[in-house]
């Protein structure tokens, strides 16, 4: 899979779009840590009637914190932003659609684009200014489609 654009305006439009996306899971992961802390995480997690609360909940905690950070680097790109996308398909469905729409009223718009900007990110690629980039290089090898 070509990683797309290949252009230098492109390339540093995937680098923003990588690094705001990563700042912000990133930021939310460690509110999910740090601020809420583990235990109110998983809490409010079960609240919210989210399944699993106990193990989802520490799970995308982390996930967040350290695949934002991931993202900002562009290290394992598309893997990280998939599993992200699967975070906000989950979150989308277990907690914000029946809110609807405004974020403001617990609704759907910011997990919308943050899924879409991440499910972007994994069909891409982290494009030339990257680590996967640096790591993985060129190759069209199975081990490519990481970079």
């Amino acid at each position: 899979m070509k990683n797309a654009p290949n252009n230098t305006p492109g390339q540093l439009g995937l680098v923003l779009l990588r690094v705001v996306v990563g700042v912000v899971m990133a930021m939310h992961g460690w509110q999910k840590v740090s601020q809420f802390t583990i235990a109110g995480t998983t809490k409010s997690f079960a609240q919210m009637g989210v399944p699993a609360a106990d193990v989802i909940a520490p799970v995308v905690a982390y996930l967040e914190l350290f695949g934002g950070i991931a993202l900002i680097l562009g290290l394992l790109t598309r893997p990280v932003a998939l599993l992200l996308a699967g975070v906000m398909a989950g979150a989308l469905v277990l907690v914000h659609l029946p809110a609807g729409f405004f974020a403001a009223k617990g609704g759907y718009e910011l997990v919308l684009i943050l899924g879409a900007a991440a499910l972007a990110l994994a069909l891409t690629g982290p494009g030339r200014i990257s680590v996967d980039r640096a790591i993985f290089g060129r190759r069209r090898s199975k081990a490519s489609v990481l970079a």
